[in-house]
């Protein structure tokens, strides 16, 4: 095998995205992913989907103690994002995380932050 024809793991992107523009529209976009992630309220969501699997807007809303408008306002947002989905089941509408990269990042976020929490907590470069 030539030279041009073997693949390393050094060769390889260090984020294990091939094509991706670190310098451009590719960072902006990711910011604006991450910016998603900073609502605490869209972060409980998604915690609690991943916990239940599923849940009705009902039952978000008061697992979340916002007011339904608001919480579907943070719902519309990450189904716009994809990450999360909707189905309809007569006059209920119930909500899943439909992709499991979503599912397995999560616990690998709250695992880091875990592990530098106070100095998190104690950060005043970041504000909400």
């Amino acid at each position: 095998m030539s030279r041009g024809s073997e693949r390393t793991v050094a060769d390889a992107h260090p984020l294990g995205i091939e094509g991706l523009d670190t310098s451009g529209r590719d960072i902006d976009i990711a910011a604006k992913f991450f910016l998603g992630l900073a609502d605490p309220t869209r972060l409980r969501i998604l915690a609690l989907l991943v916990e239940h699997d599923e849940m009705r807007v009902g039952d978000l809303v008061d697992a979340v103690g916002g007011r339904q408008g608001r919480v579907s306002s943070h719902l519309a947002c990450l189904r716009h994002c994809g990450l999360v989905a909707d189905r309809k089941e007569g006059r209920n509408v119930y909500y899943s995380v439909p992709d499991p990269r979503v599912v397995e990042f999560l616990p690998i976020a709250f695992s880091m932050i875990a592990d530098n929490a106070a100095h998190i907590a104690s950060c005043h470069r970041i504000e909400q």
